[in-house]
This record gives C-alpha cells, structure tokens and sequence, in this order.
C-alpha cells in the first residue's frame, strides 16, 4: 500500500495537462490512418511542443520565480486563472497558425474541443470552483482516440481500456495527492468529456 502511495503521483505528472496535446497529437499521426509526409508530421509535433509545453511550462517556471505559483501543478485555485487564460491564448494561436481545419479537421476539433473545456474550466475559477484540469485531459484524450476508433472502424479495444484505466489512476493519484475531491475530478471529467463528444459529429 505503502509502495502504491509512491508511485500513484508518478501518473499525475505522466499525463500532466501539458502533455495530452501531444499525446493526441502522437496518436493521431502515428496510428490513425493518414498520408500526411513525414516532414509535416514533424513540423506539426515541434509546433505542438513549443506552444502547448515548453511556453506554458516556461511561463509557469517565471510565475513560481516571482511567486505568483507554487508548483507546475498549480493546485490553489487562486494561482490557476493567469497560466489558464495563457493557455486558451496559446491554443487559439496554434488553430489560427497551425492546424488547419481544412487539412486536418479531426485534430482541429479536438483542440478546439480542448479550448472549449479549458474555458468552462476557467469560468468556474470565477465561481471559486476548482475542476481537475488533468481528468479533463485524461477524457479528452479518451474521447479523441474513441473517436478515431470509429472513424477508422478499427479495433483498438486495448488502447481505450488502457487509456479509462489510466483516468481512474490519475483520479486516484489527483485524490493521493490531496489535489482534488471527488466532486472535483468528476467534474473535470465530464468538462473534458462532453465538448469532444459533441464535437464528433463535425469530423466523424
């Protein structure tokens, strides 16, 4: 019990908020069916990693310089607005230059699914309601690749039971941690949730 109290915040950092963009993004190209050139998969990736991880994180690295955060999970819901509102900036950028809806509209929508959802997230910071920003990475993620599934008409049970498994770890991890309630990871799942599901039927 003891060991598995040790290893569960492994998972919060492994699927930390900042990674499921690349994350979805991986699978996408990799696994789902495409002709995309190898050259355009890379440019993509390293535009993924530089708006959605190293400028978050380096933000984030200035905001607990100056103290305005206590950690890269910035668990007090008080020190969430400023890095949040920076990310829907970010990721509004990224669909305006990077991803188009035209060439890539499954990936266009998860993200824009993921805009929507970080900004339900922040609006309920204004009504002093913390959600858990890694169980809404965590169902977006799920929902992507559930979506690509069917898209693809491809079996890839394994993976998806891989990925609701890894949404109770987390869960468990965020509650080990002392992150979050039970009220608060629920709602953070259904946040990140329901924005792909209605989203599907732009791209499936």
């Amino acid at each position: 019990m003891l060991l598995l109290k040790k290893i569960l915040p492994f998972f919060s950092y492994l699927f930390h908020p900042l990674f499921i963009p690349l994350f979805g993004t991986l699978f996408f190209f990799y696994k789902h069916d495409n002709t995309f050139e190898p050259f355009i998969k890379y440019i993509t990736l390293i535009q993924i990693v530089i708006i959605t991880i190293l400028i978050p994180m380096t933000f984030l690295y200035f905001l607990k310089i100056i103290g305005k955060v206590d950690s890269i999970m910035v668990s007090d819901l008080s020190q969430r607005k400023i890095p949040m509102a920076v990310q829907l900036i970010l990721m509004a950028m990224l669909l305006a230059k990077s991803i188009s809806h035209e060439q890539v509209p499954e990936l266009f929508y998860f993200f824009l699914a993921g805009m929507i959802s970080t900004f339900l997230a922040l609006f309920f910071l204004f009504l002093k309601m913390k959600v858990s920003i890694h169980m809404i990475g965590m169902s977006s993620l799920t929902a992507f690749v559930i979506g690509l599934s069917i898209l693809n008409y491809s079996n890839w049970i394994g993976i998806i039971a891989f990925l609701i498994l890894m949404n109770g770890v987390v869960g468990t991890s965020r509650l080990q941690m002392n992150a979050h309630t039970g009220k608060e990871l629920v709602l953070g799942f259904f946040i990140g949730l329901i924005p792909q599901l209605v989203l599907w039927r732009l791209w499936l």
